[in-house]
């Protein structure tokens, strides 16, 4: 039986699901792809784009327009991000660059792909999840909030009760 796409219940937020439409519709493709190794300077093992930062690219003639949306207002990090993607774009030949900065609709941990939350885990930052948080160093979620303020201001400190180490949360946004 056929049904129509508002009797669907969608499985992502409905701007990730635009974010995922833009790139697999672009003409661009090879942009995405070369920007696919730009990671983020605060988790260096995940890529702009799976962390949710990386919302569009475009171009106009010999412009290439980026828009990021950050992880949370203020983020220090934005300007080194911008950077990185300009020397990558430098370099695979698109000298001309244009970035602009969204914040509406604001980022969410929502918009984190399944690969950045295993990446993340691995690298031994965790991401929130519906559950609860678990440990990405033992597994357990037995877990608890030692401050609201971690080693950025879009996570927070927590602690395993099972194994006793201190970890950082992406805080649910």
């Amino acid at each position: 039986m056929n049904r129509a796409k508002a009797d669907c219940i969608p499985l992502l937020p409905v701007e990730e699901l635009a974010r995922r439409r833009r790139r697999h519709e672009s003409s661009v493709g090879d942009i995405w792809t070369l920007l696919d190794d730009v990671m983020d300077p605060e988790i260096p093992v995940i890529s702009l784009y799976e962390l949710g930062v990386l919302q569009d690219i475009s171009r106009d003639g010999d412009t290439v327009k980026l828009v990021l949306t950050p992880t949370y207002i203020g983020c220090p990090a934005l300007g080194i991000m911008e950077e990185d993607a300009r020397a990558a774009l430098t370099a695979g030949g698109y000298a001309q660059v244009t970035v602009e900065t969204r914040l509406a609709p604001a980022w969410t941990t929502a918009w984190l792909t399944p690969e950045a939350r295993r990446k993340m885990a691995e690298y031994g930052v965790a991401s929130p999840e519906a559950g609860g948080t678990t440990c990405p160093q033992c597994g357990s979620a037995n877990t608890e909030v030692i401050s609201e303020f971690g080693s950025t201001a879009c996570k927070s400190l927590f602690r395993c009760v099972a194994c006793y180490e201190p970890f950082d949360v992406f805080k649910a946004l």
